[in-house]
């Protein structure tokens, strides 16, 4: 399982990637669009984590482009906000499979990861 973390805090993408690796997952973890971008390019991902307020570049951008090159990968939202909070997010993203909270706990994270890698 290939996950891509785009997580703008590091401490917290660091969090889900040790407990992504911990069930075997093979994780990316980046801080930007532009690196999102690139490793979209090399890299067949099933999941991708993406912080909905990159402190560098858009995130829908980034879903926007996932759907162009890497259209089986499903992507969960994260957000500390309440922008989307209406279940919009689905009508934005056609690649959107989920949208949580930052402090959503890292073994739930984990699971729905497992659970929409296990779809692909």
């Amino acid at each position: 399982m290939k996950v891509l973390i785009v997580e703008s805090n590091p401490d917290l993408g660091r969090v889900w990637q040790r407990h992504l690796e911990r069930q075997g997952a093979e994780v990316t973890l980046v801080d930007s669009q532009e690196a999102a971008i690139l490793a979209l390019y090399g890299t067949p991902f099933e999941v991708i984590i993406l912080d909905l307020v990159l402190e560098s570049g858009s995130a829908l951008a980034v879903a926007d482009f996932a759907n162009y090159r890497r259209p089986d990968a499903r992507v969960i939202f994260v957000t500390n906000t309440t922008f989307f909070s209406d279940g919009s997010i689905f009508a934005h993203s056609s690649n959107a499979c989920a949208y949580v909270q930052s402090n959503t706990p890292p073994e739930d994270l984990a699971a729905m990861v497992e659970h929409y890698a296990a779809g692909r």
